[in-house]
C-alpha cells in the first residue's frame, strides 16, 4: 500500500478491482474478477473487501447476473474466495455495520442478506424481504438494525429491520425510481435522488414520511453527505455536480463537467471527493474550492471507490 494513500476502484466493464496511488494516479495493482462487478464494502481494519457481482452491465440491461460475493484480501491484493448466494442474484447494494457485519442486497429476489461473520461464513445466515420491486442499493444505520431500500420499479424506499423477523416492511413513495441515498449524521432523516422524477427528498425515517421535496436538475442518480451541512448530488443526465444544503434541500453550486458522474468517495483528510466518470477517468474534485483539480486514468467504466491508508 502507498504510504501516500491507496484508492480501491471497481473497473466494472474491465472486469476487475484495482489499486491506484493517490498522489501519482498510477494503477498499481488490479484483480481480475467476473463479469460486472458492481458495488464494495471494506470491513473497519480495510483487511477485506467484499465486491457484490451484479453480472450485467447496468440495472437496464436484462439477464440473471451474478450470484456471489467476492471476498479479496487489500494488502495482499488477492481474491481469497467467492461466496456463493444462489438462489439470491444480481448482488448490488453492500453495506458493514459497526460490529463489520455484512449486508448484501439480492435485486432481483428483492431480498437483503446478511453475513454475520463475513471472512468465513459460506452463506448468509439470514434474509428479510425488501417489500418493493427491483431492490437496487440500501442505506443502513450504524448498528446495522434499520436499512432503507431503493426499489426502482415499484418507486418506493422501504424501511425493514434485518435482525427482526417479524418486522414488516415500511413503506414510502419518494419520487419516481428513487436510487441515490444517504442518511443524516444523527440518523433521522434519510436523502434520496429520484431520477425520474427529477426532485430530492428528506425521508422521515421514523415515521417514514416526505418531510420536503425539491426540484434536482437531470437525472440525479446518488447524494452523498460530505457533513451535516453539505450534500453533494451527481447529475448523470445532465454531467454535472449539485452542491446542496441539505436542510432546504436548495442548490447552493452547480459544477458542469466534462462526462457523467457514475459514483463518487470522499477523502476527508485531504478535503477531496473522487469522483468515477465514464469517460474512463477519476475526478478529483476540492469540494472547498468546488473546482477539479486533476484527474485519473482508468480502465474502463470505474465505478465505486474507497480511499485506503494514509498520506503517512
Amino acid at each position: 500500500m502507498s504510504a501516500h494513500g491507496t484508492l480501491l476502484l471497481v473497473e466494472k466493464c474491465s472486469h476487475c478491482i484495482s489499486w491506484y496511488d493517490i498522489e501519482s494516479g498510477r494503477r498499481v495493482h488490479s484483480v481480475a474478477l467476473p463479469s460486472y462487478p458492481h458495488e464494495f464494502v471494506t470491513d473497519r481494519a480495510d483487511r477485506y473487501a467484499w465486491v457484490g457481482h451484479y453480472g450485467v452491465e447496468t440495472s437496464g440491461h436484462a439477464g440473471a447476473g451474478g450470484h456471489s460475493l467476492l471476498q479479496i484480501d487489500i494488502a495482499a491484493g488477492v481474491l481469497v474466495r467467492t461466496i456463493d448466494l444462489a438462489p439470491f442474484n444480481r448482488i448490488h447494494g453492500l453495506q458493514m455495520d459497526e460490529q463489520d457485519r455484512l449486508y448484501a442486497l439480492s435485486e432481483e429476489k428483492a431480498t437483503l442478506l446478511v453475513l454475520d461473520r463475513p471472512s468465513i461464513d459460506d452463506g448468509p445466515r439470514r434474509a428479510v424481504p425488501s417489500g418493493g420491486i427491483k431492490s437496487h442499493l440500501f442505506a443502513l444505520t450504524r448498528d446495522g438494525g434499520t436499512a432503507y431500500c431503493m426499489n426502482l420499479l415499484s418507486h418506493t424506499v422501504t424501511k425493514v429491520k434485518p435482525w427482526d423477523p417479524l418486522a414488516a416492511p415500511v413503506a414510502c413513495h419518494p419520487g419516481d425510481k428513487p436510487e441515490g441515498y444517504c442518511l443524516s449524521g444523527d440518523e433521522r432523516t434519510l436523502f434520496v435522488s429520484n431520477r425520474w422524477s427529477g426532485t430530492l427528498a428528506a425521508i422521515d425515517t421514523e415515521s417514514m414520511t416526505v418531510r420536503k421535496r425539491a426540484p434536482s436538475r437531470d437525472d440525479p442518480t446518488r447524494i452523498y453527505r460530505w457533513s451535516d451541512n453539505l450534500l453533494l448530488v451527481t447529475n448523470y443526465g445532465e454531467r454535472s455536480v449539485s452542491l446542496v444544503d441539505p436542510h432546504t434541500l436548495e442548490e447552493v453550486d452547480h459544477v458542469p463537467m466534462q462526462a457523467r458522474a457514475i459514483a463518487l468517495s470522499f477523502d476527508r483528510e485531504r478535503g477531496v471527493a473522487f469522483v468515477s466518470q465514464d469517460d474512463d477517468r477519476v475526478g478529483v474534485f476540492d469540494v472547498r474550492t468546488r473546482r477539479f483539480e486533476s484527474y485519473i486514468a482508468t480502465q474502463r467504466e470505474p465505478d465505486v471507490s474507497k480511499v485506503i491508508g494514509s498520506r503517512g
